[in-house]
């Protein structure tokens, strides 16, 4: 059988259920696709996601470090930048970056200092 990678999973550490929701619910636009506990008072480990994308959001002590990073390829990079800052999220209003290697890039940064970059080749790299 021939190998074959089918897709990343980044797993954010979070420290509090509610900023979490708060975060990537309702201001990224992200939707609850399971929760998982091993008891009532256990912490959570929960996968959202959002036209494709996926990620695992973990309470658990060891499930990745706080200050973790994910880079995004995607299209329509404006009209997200439009969506977020018409939310006039109280915690964060993302900016565009033109870069210089073609891409035009939106960053947030999440209640724990988990940053994504949604970026989208805008412009040809230039020499």
């Amino acid at each position: 059988m021939a190998i074959e990678f089918q897709r990343t999973v980044p797993i954010f550490r979070i420290f509090s259920l509610e900023k979490a929701r708060e975060f990537y619910l309702d201001f990224l636009g992200f939707k609850v696709d399971w929760e998982h506990r091993f008891e009532p008072h256990a912490p959570v480990f929960m996968q959202v996601s959002r036209d494709g994308l996926v990620l695992h959001l973990s309470e658990h002590f060891g499930d990745g470090t706080p200050g973790s990073i994910a880079y995004v390829y995607m299209k329509g990079v404006r009209e997200l930048h439009r969506e977020l800052n018409d939310k006039k999220y109280r915690h964060l209003r993302p900016g565009l970056q033109q870069q210089e290697w073609g891409m035009t890039e939106l960053g947030v940064v999440d209640p724990f200092n988990n940053r994504i970059t949604f970026g989208e080749r805008t412009a040809q790299m230039s020499d």
